[in-house]
């Protein structure tokens, strides 16, 4: 994912978006595939549990980004969309395989990026990165990806909460949870090397 902050991300793919709709801007297309496709594909492997299947419901997304291009600027927030629609076509491409699947976000097992991909971050030691790894790696499926969605992928709690089918105040408090279960790991660690 790239490493940027929640306001440039969101204006970074407002950009890519009226590039891709206005313009017909293959470049901007193809930044903006760099830009979610990773990351949609983590969401979607954690709903239908197979990387390849993942991989072509995130490549149908963008396909029909691309072939929808001249409405692309009607809608709001690309990148909520994108998690959308990847959630859904995951969920019908679920039902194909298993009619009797049921799923809830306790279900969905999402794997983490490094969160610390800046300079600053890597000077950390390598003990405490893997506690703070350690720590993501233990919440809870539903907790971890809130985390990662948050985290991760930049997105507002609003965003998270129209995904998942649930109110901001349930991000907010999964999120504090989080927060306070890698902060006691954390400290452990600290107080262990201290």
């Amino acid at each position: 994912m790239i490493a940027l902050e929640q306001g440039k991300l969101y204006t970074t793919i407002k950009d890519l978006q009226r590039r891709i709709a206005v313009y017909e801007d293959e470049a901007a297309y193809k930044e903006l595939f760099k830009a979610l496709f990773n990351s949609l594909t983590r969401f979607s492997t954690g709903i239908v549990q197979s990387k390849e299947t993942a991989e072509e419901i995130v490549s149908d997304v963008f396909i029909k980004i691309w072939n929808d291009r001249a409405r692309l600027n009607e809608i709001e927030d690309l990148q909520l969309y994108m998690f959308i629609a990847t959630k859904n076509n995951s969920l019908r491409k679920l039902k194909q395989q298993n009619k009797n699947a049921i799923l809830s976000l306790e279900d969905i097992n999402v794997e983490m990026d490094s969160l610390y991909q800046n300079p600053e971050d890597k000077i950390m030691s390598s003990e405490m990165l893997k506690s703070i790894e350690n720590a993501i790696e233990h919440l809870p499926n539903r907790a971890r990806l809130i985390f990662k969605l948050a985290k991760e992928d930049k997105m507002r709690y609003k965003e998270i909460a129209a995904l998942l089918n649930i109110s901001v105040k349930t991000v907010d408090h999964q999120l504090a949870i989080s927060l306070k279960k890698i902060a006691v790991i954390v400290g452990a660690t600290l107080k262990k090397k201290g």
